[in-house]
């Protein structure tokens, strides 16, 4: 493999002086690469029977020289025009079988070489698997035949993924796919010198756009999101494909539960410079299986235009879903408000209706005194509606009756009140294969399943039966303290017989059939184990402890193996967050996680360096609370400030931490946090910031949970940006960035210019530069080299520390 060099912006560790080197790839101690790449669990898909289990690996990271295979950043989307795919994804690299009830194994044979599989998809009746492999010059179709266990290719044209590329089933040996038109290439080769300048123009219409990437820029551009785009439907059926209506830029179909209609959503022209191609001009039709148009629902605009603030939606139709209670009717939502939340009316939001074969009138279902959130649906006389509002963070959950049209509220709670979360209702597939709410007891109780099951003593969760009359939950199982245990499936709800998934501080993530009713042992079905022998003998707790004004914070805290506090004295310390807005106190101080919960290594984690003395910190609370009538990023800072106190005490007062060696570091929101804190403070020796944005008036129509626009609340917008007080950071800040960044907001040039102003003013400071990396960073070269730069400098600037001298 060619050896490729990072370009690194950096300060010298060891003075003050600055320069711009290209060095090489450079690795972490040998613990850290281990943990790193030690070989993931595989992840599990088992069929509503219980039957059989499909087991899926992954592959673990590419290589750089992967990520920098050719790419187009068009349209918010990254296509690789060599194969009419997204050019980022995460593969599977082999698949097997496992039938539960006889414990027998089966390799899938028939696999192509090498596998780089995706779009995992059961059949109706779960006898057939389908899958996509992604090969450098094409996106084939294969389908796993459950018995046998042999794969087999299905498809006879390539496949295009570029807006969605699994199959859909119609029936066991029917499958639907988008497949390309045109080889790759023939795709439109960039001209030498362009036809003209670029314009765009706007004629008095307000249209507000978030901080999109990767959006079209030029009329080339243009032109290589049409061609690579469009596709041709076709139906296979027992491998002979037949061509469905025309070629065109489908975003998406969906079939009708009864199979005979499909609701088709076109991409049209003029393409957008300012929103991703899911915000293009759309046509929104329903057709017949042969792409006959029998009805054009809507033809939708840009969502250029879709107003400001987070409760407000454009003034057209949108949510169009099939119900699957029925075999062929199509639902949509309209504002009544004219899409702003702020104007004064009774009803917010209408539910519409239209049944095949789609001639008549247009039918109200519904209307909701906030915004429509989506309905679950059952039988003809139940159905669960959801409506919400993300500025008041509050939701809604109702009873409605289909026919009557009786509309009743079941409880309504804030959107971070996870204690009072009665779960989700455990569904069941009806006659059409649709996935409908389950009822028990004559149709007058749900099953609710809470996965998380939040509570004062951390997460446990439950399966519960709710009363429809009385409104009230009756728990039937609840994990206990000392593992954290969930429901993944419901097999049979009358006998309670439940699939669950087991895991402890020490016992790796597993699957367990369990009988309620009977009692009887819990029978393991899956025996995966420990894959970071590393962690051995590291301690996990979740802290719990105060900050100034009151409000109670949580953390999880790890120790490195074999840590005594008499013998060892104080360790230095890196504390990992990233902070979240509440409009309540009380719902900021619920308690989130489980200390018992199998500790799993992520890439972009900080557990790695509890290996390396640290103690870690991870998840710690940075709430920012609304108080005294304002909106909680009203006191971002002064909260900030109380909260890292608090931790700091805390750590302290434990004889565990080293107040005067910590360390603080985030990624995205988490490095927002991290930079403002050494803005604003001198808590900490040493600060780690992760592609974050620095400066909000880059994003000036919003930002997290923010919904004011910059024009609107200027003084925040300069107060929250740590880039305004850049003069101010003189504790050393390392500043990793993707240089193909494609998060809202996150532009590469936050980084950039944050490291020119404290390098500008004196600071100390260094900027690593990821080549080809995205947000989340994949290349194995790229995340050693990022974990080798963390724990330098953790080690020169924390750990080493000088003593601090009294003035």
């Amino acid at each position: 493999m060619k050896k490729i060099i990072l370009n690194l912006l950096l300060v010298a560790l060891s003075g003050s002086a600055f320069a711009q080197d290209a060095i090489s790839y450079q690795t972490p101690p040998k613990a850290i690469a281990d943990l790193l790449l030690a070989k993931p669990t595989p992840g599990v898909s088992i069929d509503s029977k219980a039957e059989w289990m499909l087991f899926s690996e992954r592959n673990s990271y590419p290589s750089v020289e992967e990520l920098a295979m050719p790419e187009y950043r068009i349209a918010g989307m990254r296509i690789n025009p060599n194969n009419y795919s997204a050019s980022r994804q995460t593969f599977i690299n082999n698949f097997s079988l496992k039938n539960i009830k006889t414990g027998k194994t089966l390799a899938v044979t028939g696999l192509p070489v090498p596998l780089y599989a995706g779009a995992v998809n059961w059949s109706p009746s779960e006898t057939k698997i389908a899958f996509t492999n992604t090969t450098p010059t094409k996106v084939e179709l294969y389908v796993i035949d459950v018995a046998t266990g042999k794969a087999t290719k299905a498809n006879k044209q390539p496949i295009n993924a570029i807006m969605g590329g699994g199959a859909t089933w119609v029936d066991d040996n029917t499958l639907l796919y988008r497949v390309i038109t045109k080889a790759a290439t023939l795709a439109p080769a960039r001209p030498l010198a362009p036809k003209g300048p670029t314009i765009q123009q706007n004629l008095g219409k307000a249209a507000p756009s978030a901080t999109l990437q990767d959006l079209i820029k030029t009329p080339y551009d243009e032109q290589l999101f049409e061609f690579f785009a469009t596709s041709q439907l076709v139906q296979n059926k027992a491998g002979i494909e037949t061509p469905i209506g025309k070629p065109a830029i489908y975003s998406g179909v969906t079939l009708s539960p009864d199979k005979n209609y499909m609701m088709v959503r076109t991409i049209k022209k003029p393409f957008s410079y300012l929103v991703s191609a899911g915000g293009f001009p759309s046509v929104l039709s329903i057709t017949d299986r042969t792409g006959k148009v029998v009805k054009m629902l809507a033809d939708l605009p840009s969502t250029e235009e879709r107003p400001s603030g987070y409760d407000n939606v454009q003034n057209v139709p949108r949510g169009f879903d099939w119900r699957d209670d029925e075999p062929a009717t199509v639902t949509w939502t309209v504002a009544l408000d004219s899409g702003l939340i702020k104007k004064n009316v009774e009803y917010h939001d209408a539910v519409m209706q239209l049944t095949a074969p789609f001639n008549g009138t247009p039918k109200e279902l519904l209307k909701t005194k906030m915004r429509f959130g989506g309905i679950s649906w059952g039988n003809p006389t139940l159905a669960l509606v959801r409506e919400n509002s993300r500025t008041k963070q509050t939701s809604k959950l109702s009873r409605f009756n289909p026919t009557t049209g009786a509309l009743e509220t079941l409880y309504e709670l804030s959107t971070n009140d996870a204690y009072n979360n009665p779960g989700f209702p455990v569904t069941e597939k009806n006659k059409y294969g649709r996935q409908v709410i389950l009822t028990t007891d004559g149709g007058t109780k749900l099953l609710l399943n809470n996965t998380t099951g939040a509570s004062a003593k951390g997460d446990l969760p439950f399966l519960a039966k709710f009363d429809l009359a009385t409104k009230k939950s009756e728990i039937l199982w609840r994990a206990q303290p000392g593992t954290f245990e969930m429901v993944t499936d419901v097999l049979d709800p009358q006998k309670l017989v439940l699939l669950t998934r087991r895991e402890s501080q020490k016992d790796a993530p597993n699957y367990f059939i369990k009988n309620l009713m009977l009692r009887i042992a819990d029978v393991q079905i899956t025996n995966f184990t420990n894959p970071y022998a590393q962690l051995a003998g590291v301690k996990k707790e979740k802290i719990s402890y105060k900050r100034a004004d009151g409000i109670d914070l949580t953390g999880d805290l790890y120790l490195p193996a074999g840590y005594n506090k008499e013998k060892d004295g104080p360790l230095p310390v890196l504390i990992w967050a990233y902070p979240r807005e509440f409009n309540s106190a009380a719902d900021a101080a619920q308690i989130r996680g489980s200390q018992d919960k199998f500790t799993t290594i992520s890439s972009g984690g900080p557990l790695f360096f509890v290996t390396q003395g640290y103690a870690v910190l991870d998840n710690a609370e940075m709430p920012i609370v609304a108080k005294d009538g304002k909106k909680p990023n009203d006191t971002f800072v002064e909260q900030l400030k109380l909260n890292a106190e608090a931790a700091i005490n805390k750590l302290s007062d434990m004889g565990i931490g080293d107040r005067n060696r910590m360390a603080v570091g985030g990624h995205s929101y988490g490095a927002f946090m991290t930079a403002n804190l050494l803005a604003h403070t001198n808590l900490f020796k040493a600060g780690i910031a992760r592609s974050g944005a620095y400066n909000r008036t880059l994003t000036p129509f919003g930002f997290q949970n923010e919904d004011r626009t910059y024009w609107q609340a200027p003084e925040l917008y300069y107060q929250m940006s740590p880039f305004s007080y850049a003069n101010n950071i003189k504790t050393p800040i390392l500043l990793i960035h993707g240089e193909m960044d494609d998060n809202q907001g996150t532009f590469p040039i936050n980084s950039e210019r944050l490291f020119n102003a404290i390098k500008g003013h004196g600071g100390t400071t260094r900027f690593v530069y990821l080549p080809y990396e995205a947000h989340g960073y994949r290349a194995k070269e790229n995340i050693l080299h990022m974990l080798w730069e963390m724990n330098t400098w953790l080690d020169t600037y924390v750990k080493n520390a000088k003593p601090t001298v009294a003035k």
